[in-house]
């Protein structure tokens, strides 16, 4: 089976993925609710995997009850809470439950979440979770004996971090995820589209993987003030700071932003990830300023390969 993502890759289309958290509890109402509106938006949903190591329903669980509902979701799994037989196991179960596309990610260090005492894990970090996903798609496990129950069929992807200030450490991580079997990525929040534009020139071009430009919703000068002094790495520039200050609605003046930056992403990028915290419902809004059309109620189904 191939995914409805790996099918829009293949194609070469622009990609559009989204990121949904999961509820804080047993209930998905709002979850699914967010979803669905963004179902015939996007290629896929991303649930995430405790991001920030903040307690939430499991990534497979949530992605599964998005997965009953038609949403095709991209379902993030992180290092640290679980060692490579955990980590073997969900893979397994994703694949048994129908889920293809998967998020190989480290995971944040416990401290920035809500259990800080809790043991961190990382007996894996992403690349060698890579590294195990192509040998589980060869049938293979971590301590490479054979799979009596057929192969695995999943399609990975990797984080990428294009304003990382090293260079060298951006391109060698790159390398190091493409040689281990990322098959698109998504990226950090993009600020600096100049970089971006860098990047994808003396790195990414080696490869025809794709490229995601994470586009983050601003609600507020006061929220893009917070970002950047607590998210590592992002440097939001005092103009747009100043541009949400001055505005009458904050809020409209985010969505305009970032239906400005889907539109630079368009000419740098093969794709955009929209990461809109808790207001997921005007995704449609952003893209809609942006030009990007609703896409085809065909390429909703799995297809067999």
């Amino acid at each position: 089976m191939t995914s409805r993502l790996q099918n829009a890759v293949s194609n070469k289309e622009f990609l559009i993925t989204a990121e949904v958290a999961p509820p804080k509890g047993g209930n998905p109402t709002r979850m699914l609710e967010m979803a669905q509106q963004l179902k015939d938006r996007v290629h896929a949903v991303n649930i995430t995997d405790g991001s920030r190591a903040v307690l939430r329903m499991s990534s497979l669980a949530a992605s599964v009850i998005l997965l009953k509902h038609g949403i095709e979701p991209v379902c993030q799994m992180a290092c640290r809470d679980r060692n490579v037989i955990g980590l073997q196991a969900d893979l397994m179960g994703a694949q048994a439950l129908g889920i293809r596309n998967i998020l190989a990610l480290t995971g944040d260090p416990v401290k920035a979440g809500d259990h800080k005492q809790a043991k961190p894990v990382f007996e894996l970090e992403s690349v060698r979770l890579l590294k195990v996903i192509g040998k589980l798609n060869q049938g293979f496990d971590f301590n490479d004996k054979p799979l009596p129950d057929e192969p695995l069929e999943l399609f990975a992807g990797a984080a990428v971090d294009p304003q990382l200030k090293s260079w060298s450490g951006l391109q060698s991580r790159f390398e190091k995820k493409l040689a281990a079997g990322a098959q698109f990525f998504q990226s950090q929040m993009i600020t600096d589209f100049d970089r971006l534009e860098k990047f994808m020139i003396g790195i990414a071009s080696i490869s025809d993987k794709p490229i995601l430009a994470g586009i983050f919703l601003l609600k507020s000068a006061k929220n893009a003030q917070f970002i950047n002094r607590c998210v590592p790495g992002v440097n939001i520039p005092d103009s747009i700071i100043q541009r949400l200050a001055d505005a009458e609605n904050p809020l409209e003046e985010g969505i305009a932003i970032a239906a400005e930056q889907v539109k630079q992403a368009k000419d740098i990028c093969q794709g955009v990830h929209l990461m809109a915290v808790k207001r997921e419902e005007l995704i449609p809004q952003i893209l809609d300023r942006a030009g990007v059309k609703q896409l085809s109620v065909n390429s909703y189904q799995l297809t067999s390969s």
